[in-house]
């Protein structure tokens, strides 16, 4: 299959009269409870893998963009990680910029219960406290994160979860969602990649873990499946473009506690809290859209 990009995708959308546009009519946003304490989350976020991993003046600008269409739409999500590039600076610029921190959720990432690794991050985000604090991609069924318990009890991070997109390492997530019992889990979900779903959420229902979603286009397949093609009338009443579409089938899942999409575009960061409006697809509607997708 040829992959076609977000940024592609749009400039076909132009010719195919596919536009995004926010779906219709609920003032009021999709935000979800944090299980183990309550705490709401706009339910669309942003995630920052590949879109901002360069340092430079244009990344900046873009970052700061995003940033504010993210925060004016009523969003607060932002993932990144300590190898996400420079991705952790210009947030951390993006944020001492604008005097945003207070107004943000910020989740970063390890490879390891690593001191010098976390101060580094800290430094990078030019925050004090991060809100979550996630160990990336574990593989270890047997890892600990009593050092990830630890910098929460001493305030570091508000919680603490772990990460992982490849699906031979899940026994290793269900191991330590099991035994550790994080706050978070972070695991790639999709509407053409749906392991997590008999696999992951129904654990982290289990044990009250909130639950992000990553590469929720399927890193672009979704996209490249529906090139040239309009949304289904059937599908309009709760999704006005694609990106809604596919968000919005993971939306419908009360376990998912957000999904965070990356982008470098603001215009592609509205589109896709647009996913925070409108009614959800309802059970038959999913399996409808399963079947749209998979036929495709």
């Amino acid at each position: 299959m040829i992959r076609v990009t977000r940024r592609e995708f749009a400039a076909l959308a132009v010719t195919t009269l596919v536009r995004p546009t926010l779906a219709a009519a609920d003032p009021s946003l999709i935000v979800r409870a944090i299980p183990k304490t309550g705490e709401s989350l706009p339910a669309v976020g942003l995630g920052t893998a590949a879109v901002f991993q360069s340092d430079n003046e244009a990344t900046q600008r873009a970052a700061a963009a995003v940033v504010r269409t993210l925060l004016e739409a009523g969003g607060r999500v932002i993932d990144t990680a300590s190898t996400y590039g420079a991705a952790e600076s210009v947030l951390g610029e993006t944020m001492a910029a604008g005097g945003l921190r207070d107004k943000l959720f910020i989740a970063t990432k390890l490879e390891g219960p690593d001191p010098t690794e976390l101060k580094r991050s800290i430094a990078r985000l030019k925050t004090t406290t991060l809100d979550l604090l996630q160990l990336h991609n574990v593989r270890n069924p047997r890892q600990s994160l009593a050092q990830f318990k630890a910098w929460k009890a001493e305030g570091v991070c508000r919680y603490f979860g772990i990460t992982s997109t490849y699906h031979g390492d899940f026994a290793a997530v269900e191991a330590l969602l099991r035994r550790e019992d994080p706050d978070f889990v972070q695991v790639d979900y999709s509407l053409d990649n749906r392991e997590a779903e008999t696999r992951i959420l129904p654990l982290a229902g289990e044990r009250k873990a909130g639950v992000l979603t990553a590469l929720p286009f399927g890193r672009g397949r979704l996209f490249s499946a529906v090139r040239g093609k309009t949304v289904p009338d059937w599908a309009k009443d709760f999704a006005g473009s694609w990106a809604q579409f596919f968000l919005k089938f993971l939306l419908a899942d009360e376990r998912v506690t957000a999904v965070i999409p990356g982008t470098s575009n603001p215009a592609h960061m509205t589109d896709n809290l647009g996913a925070m409006n409108g009614q959800l697809p309802d059970p038959d509607q999913r399996k409808r859209m399963v079947a749209f997708i998979d036929g495709l």
